[in-house]
């Protein structure tokens, strides 16, 4: 046997807890037991879980349904989404882009805030995206990224700040030719409770559905959850 922090094979009995032996190393001072129970849920239960969230189900159905505790699905999402990154790959850079703000709110229905997306208009999927206001300062960090794509249109609904920073010939203003941006603002308020416009399930924190934002865009581009492997005390359910 040996020390799982100094691996010193220097060990003797320390007495017994809830009726297991108890060790301590004599050089390090560690204390432990020879056979430890590890408590968690296997990644099949939880891309399960994970799979449910992404596909419009509450933390709190998920817990009724699947008997995991609402807390340790919300850790699996931060845990997932804070491995995401914050925009997906751009495979092709859209000749056309469609821009579109979708609102929700956090924490109370008086606190409002606004995703922007960008789409390519000829293919399905949210390109990039962005949390705040619908301030220019928030767009600013969006545009930031996709003007260089020189796409020949911008798409918006007329908005005011957009011709802030789109020049009037590349912008086209025409809410029928939109169809596109607001096809994916609409499945994002479907696959998401928190989005959902009449619900229980709405957003505590910013950091929240951001997260949850990145997995779902994750998962309707490639239409899995991405899991990865873990150390064995990594995946311990949280109560």
């Amino acid at each position: 046997m040996e020390c799982p922090r100094c691996n010193s094979s220097h060990i003797r009995k320390n007495g017994r807890q809830r009726g297991k032996q108890n060790y301590i190393c004599a050089d390090c001072g560690r204390q432990f037991i020879e056979y430890h129970n590890q408590k968690g849920y296997g990644d099949e239960i939880k891309r399960e879980c994970l799979e449910m969230y992404v596909n419009g189900s509450g933390f709190r159905a998920i817990e009724r349904v699947k008997k995991v505790h609402h807390t340790t699905v919300i850790y699996w999402v931060k845990q997932m989404g804070g491995q995401l990154p914050e925009h997906p790959e751009t495979a092709e850079i859209p000749e056309i882009t469609e821009i579109d703000e979708l609102e929700t709110f956090v924490g109370s229905k008086k606190n409002k805030i606004w995703v922007w997306s960008v789409v390519n208009h000829k293919t399905s999927g949210i390109l990039g995206w962005v949390l705040g206001d619908r301030s220019s300062e928030t767009f600013q960090q969006l545009w930031q990224r996709i003007k260089a794509w020189n796409s020949y249109f911008y798409v918006t609904d007329g908005y005011p700040v957009y011709p802030c920073f789109i020049n009037q010939e590349d912008h086209l203003v025409c809410k029928t030719y939109m169809t596109r941006v607001e096809g994916e603002n609409s499945r994002l308020r479907h696959y998401l409770a928190r989005l959902h416009r009449k619900t229980f399930c709405y957003s505590k924190s910013v950091e929240m559905l951001e997260l949850s934002i990145r997995l779902l865009v994750y998962y309707l581009q490639h239409r899995c959850i991405p899991m990865r492997e873990q150390s064995p005390r990594e995946d311990i359910a949280i109560a």
